[in-house]
């Protein structure tokens, strides 16, 4: 008799315009990436099951169209929500200049969630560019991915996954 056990759990990805969640999630989900940006109207709706530990995850994928501002994001799209990766684009300071009140924020929104910090678009940066960013920005990604070479994409779902298993195990579920 097989031991698995099956899970399900909403994730969403935030962050602001053009950070690469998309692509982060396509590079996920299909292992392709898209040639040319990809806006997000409103929020798309992807799933991938993984096994991880002993479980077969169902990860309900909510990609939530960029916000400079997530309040501005209506609450209703994170009701559920078990865990989510905050995205940060590595070249364009502006996307995360204020991590840490949209943070604050998001904890106030999802007390209860598990949560990423990725550091996307990996590639387009020589390692001097990356400890100057890192250090002068005082970031510190759980993740450095790049959607478009695929590096720690699947490492950044699967990290998430083992907090949700985490956090399932934990509440008794």
């Amino acid at each position: 008799m097989d031991s698995t056990k099956w899970i399900s759990k909403k994730i969403a990805l935030l962050g602001n315009h053009a950070v690469g969640k998309t692509s982060l999630i396509s590079r996920f989900v299909e292992n392709k990436f898209p040639e040319g940006y990809l806006t997000t109207i409103g929020l798309k709706v992807d799933k991938k099951t993984i096994s991880v530990d002993g479980y077969n995850i169902d990860l309900v994928i909510w990609d939530i169209a960029g916000q400079e501002n997530l309040a501005n994001i209506p609450h209703y799209y994170l009701n559920g929500c078990s865990g989510y990766i905050y995205v940060v684009d590595l070249t364009r300071p502006s996307t995360y200049e204020n991590l840490r009140s949209q943070t604050l924020l998001l904890k106030g929104i999802l007390p209860e969630a598990e949560a990423l910090l990725a550091g996307n678009k990996r590639d387009l940066l020589n390692e001097e560019e990356l400890k100057i960013i890192l250090e002068d920005f005082n970031i510190q990604p759980d993740e450095l991915t790049s959607a478009k070479t695929g590096e720690n994409v699947e490492e950044l779902f699967l990290q998430l996954a083992r907090k949700l298993i985490h956090q399932h195990e934990s509440q008794g579920t």
